[in-house]
């Protein structure tokens, strides 16, 4: 079935246009590719027919979910057998994941979600990303030296939680979307919270991990054994607080979250919390709303991409990387070698300064999104980088609209980022299409439950410092701001008949862009299968040291970078990409090795 590209919806530009001036332009111009529109290629079916063999992938003729846990993916694909929609199907996935993977992701927290509708090819984009309480100020992270606060020292306690958005978000996308009641989508998660799951690996080396935990009396009482012991692999875990939480909610709508008995919860823990209570009232979260944005789309090779737009950083920069990359032809290269690492992190480099320099809250900065996007800006960009020789830190390019913004100047480094946040992909029976990253920061969050779920610790996702070089940073703690993020929920079309053609996003903070930049890249240059895309080991730059994935063979990789100039690091690099390949009329679905999710389809 041919249709016109996807565009963000009449509805989702409503009331953003005037904070989101020229995101209109920033389409046009980032459609307007210098390259030809090349025949579409497709994964190479003999790859696909061996991982679906192998078990890697999972094919499907109707529907898919791809989550981090069984459990939460089960709960979603039950909820497309009896008919649900895509959104419904998300929700009822968040809520599983809310009580399985608590360290990641959850009621408590925030996210950004992408829905595609068959029906009319439109793209609706739902921003549900905390928000600083009002009685936030900017110096929230500073020691009476002036001097920021270790990261782990403003993480733990109420001063770092914002206030919640997801639960507010997916209410408004279940209106748009929904299919199913929405009291129905909560079943499965308060089954699971009244009877019992089983704590996974992966959640038991968190527990046993993080030292913090066992400093709050609520995390204590509830992640380990009465003799102190972290609960271990197989351990049964009921959480009775959390089934009332999900029941009242299901009852009531997000009302009964941001009101009554859960907000009022809420507001004695973080007043409570130590080693430093925060300032959430009431009122904050009454007063919470999810923003409709602007999908940001951009044409690559033979496929149209679109991710989120700001508050989030992340589908900007992905968008960038992409558009940087497109001014070479990588086709030739090889997937794992020098050349094509080299080229990634100068590209990666490049965007992140932008990135730095430029983007935070749409509603306290003008973004200069068209002309970051633009054909022209990017192959400028492109051109600063040496096919043999790595830059050193890169200078934020100049748009000929930043002096809207002249007076922000770079915001400080980055703060450590620790892997956490969950995503997922999801295809209903229709054709609808959900892209969906959610996120409490780092593992655990804030380390403050409530209510039976713990709360976010998004506010260290701000600039500690307030200014710099004498001028208030973009990205500074305000009252009611969304801190910036790197989430990058991705939806992939073909250019010439607008189909959707792939559904992509990760975890991994700040690492989050170089994930789905990365995997959009294999998909789409090189053709590969979603696993092989996904399970490749990644190479990293934000604007800083290369970062390569310790990987069999990795030293070769880190000598060949090293003699083109890069400072090269290696780490352990734990991306979480789930990823859903529509093609020939099939469903393909991979879930990153890394962690501990899968793909369910009919």
């Amino acid at each position: 079935m041919s249709r016109s590209f996807p565009l963000a919806s009449p509805r989702a530009l409503r009331g953003t246009l005037a904070a989101f001036a020229g995101l209109a332009a920033a389409a046009l111009a980032a459609c307007q590719s210098p390259e030809p529109v090349r025949p579409a290629m497709l994964a190479e079916l003999p790859a696909l027919a061996e991982q679906v063999a192998a078990g890697r992938v999972t094919a499907g003729e109707r529907q898919m979910v791809v989550a981090a846990h069984p459990l939460a993916a089960a709960a979603g694909r039950d909820i497309l057998r009896r008919g649900g929609s895509a959104i419904d199907a998300a929700i009822a996935v968040q809520m599983v994941l809310t009580l399985v993977e608590p360290q990641s992701s959850g009621i408590g927290g925030g996210g950004y979600l992408l829905h595609y509708g068959i029906e009319d090819g439109r793209i609706d984009s739902y921003d549900g990303r905390e928000t600083a309480p009002a009685a936030a100020r900017t110096d929230r992270f500073l020691q009476p030296d002036g001097q920021p606060m270790p990261f782990r020292e403003a993480m733990a306690g109420g001063r770092s939680v914002g206030v919640p958005g997801v639960l507010r978000m997916l209410e408004l996308a279940h209106q748009d979307h929904g299919r199913l009641p929405w009291r129905d989508l909560f079943a499965a998660a308060i089954a699971h919270a009244e009877q019992g799951f089983p704590v996974s690996p992966r959640l038991s080396g968190r527990i046993a991990g993080d030292a913090l935990l066992a400093t709050q009396p609520t995390t204590r009482g509830y992640f380990f054994t009465p003799d102190g012991k972290p609960l271990a692999p197989g351990a049964m875990l009921r959480n009775p607080e959390l089934a009332r939480s999900l029941r009242e909610i299901a009852d009531g709508g997000a009302d009964a979250f941001y009101r009554g008995r859960i907000a009022r919860e809420i507001v004695d823990a973080v007043n409570a919390a130590v080693p430093q209570p925060g300032d959430i009232t009431l009122a904050d979260l009454a007063g919470y709303r999810p923003e409709r944005r602007a999908a940001l789309c951009l044409d690559y090779r033979a496929r149209h991409v679109c991710s989120m737009g700001p508050s989030s950083s992340g589908g900007l920069a992905v968008l960038q990387i992409l558009g940087i990359l497109r001014q070479f032809d990588l086709a030739p290269l090889d997937p794992g070698g020098i050349d094509a690492a080299h080229l990634f992190a100068e590209a990666s480099r490049l965007a992140f300064a932008d990135r730095d320099r430029y983007v935070a809250d749409p509603a306290f900065a003008t973004i200069p999104v068209a002309r970051l996007l633009s054909g022209d800006y990017l192959a400028m960009r492109a051109a600063e980088i040496d096919p043999t020789d790595a830059m050193d830190e890169a200078e934020p390019g100049q748009p000929s609209d930043s002096a809207q913004i002249g007076a922000l100047p770079p915001t400080p480094p980055l703060l450590p980022e620790l892997p956490s946040t969950s995503h997922m992909s999801i295809v209903d029976a229709t054709g609808n299409a959900v892209s969906f990253t959610s996120s409490i920061e780092g593992p655990f969050g804030s380390h403050v439950m409530a209510a039976g779920f713990l709360l976010n610790n998004q506010l260290t996702d701000f600039a500690f410092l307030p200014a710099s070089r004498g001028r208030a940073t973009a990205n500074r703690v305000e009252p009611g701001k969304r801190p910036r993020s790197s989430m990058s929920p991705t939806l992939v079309f073909d250019r010439v008949d607008g189909n959707l053609m792939a559904v992509v996003g990760s975890p991994g903070g700040a690492n989050i862009i170089g994930y789905v930049a990365q995997a959009l890249q294999r998909l789409i240059d090189w053709h590969q299968d979603p696993y092989t895309a996904i399970a490749a080991a990644h190479v990293i730059n934000r604007n800083g040291a290369t970062v390569i994935e310790a990987s069999p063979g990795g030293e070769a990789l880190f000598e060949l970078l090293r003699g083109r100039g890069h400072q090269v690091q290696t780490q352990a690099l734990e991306s979480g990409l789930n990823v859903i390949l529509l093609q020939d009329g099939r469903l393909y679905g991979a879930s990153d090795p890394r962690r501990e999710g899968v793909a369910l389809a009919d």
